[in-house]
């Protein structure tokens, strides 16, 4: 089973993620977790690179490097997880390609679809949890934050990553929008009743 979860900085991905784990490896679950773009040697050294802001890096290039973080942990880590029966749980995939390098560095959208079926070695989530948050409360969140170079786009671009998660939320089955200005409480308790109908199924 593979679950990832989506939204702009500040959204509570990453605690979303903590807690469901501790919640699937309670009930006797074997999980693995993981973060985009990074969680392989290479991967984290791609990392490093798309998120220097001391580098200018143009869009196609942004796209291609993300990509190829992404082939070499579905490769290394995912595919080879899922096929041992673990729960694998992501803080983004190829959901982030298409809001941030599609729609808010306005690639083409049939680039952005061929390069993620190739990234993603066709590997898909079963279930994605996007949080909805605005940009003001991402930023007031991670205000004490060392901004890195994707982070320091703008609110213009941001717009339209939300836009474009918006519009991915209402085209995609698999998407569970989550207001992510709820408590974490309340947000763990909702992700954890869409994943136990998600087991059951």
């Amino acid at each position: 089973m593979f679950i990832t979860f989506e939204g702009i900085d500040g959204s509570g991905k990453s605690t979303q993620i903590l807690l469901l784990r501790e919640y699937l490896v309670k009930n006797g679950h074997k999980v693995v977790t993981l973060r985009e773009p990074g969680g392989t040697e290479l991967s984290e050294y791609i990392r490093a690179v798309l998120l220097n802001k001391k580098l200018e890096v143009s869009e196609i290039s942004e796209l291609l490097l993300f990509q190829a973080a992404r082939a070499d942990l579905v490769k290394t880590i995912v595919k080879p997880s899922l096929d041992q029966g673990r729960i694998v749980l992501s803080d983004r995939y190829f959901d982030s390609t298409t809001a941030y390098q599609g729609y808010g560095r306005g690639i083409d959208m049939e680039i952005i679809k061929k390069s993620n079926q190739i990234g993603s070695l066709g590997v898909l989530p079963d279930m994605t949890f996007y949080l909805k948050i605005e940009r003001n409360v991402g930023i007031e969140r991670d205000k004490d934050k060392d901004r890195d170079r994707m982070e320091l786009s703008g609110d213009d671009f941001y717009d339209k990553v939300i836009h474009g998660y918006d519009q991915l939320a209402k085209n995609e089955s698999r998407f569970i929008t989550i207001d992510g200005n709820k408590s974490v409480k309340e947000i763990h308790s909702k992700v954890v009743d869409e994943v136990e109908k998600l087991i059951n199924k």
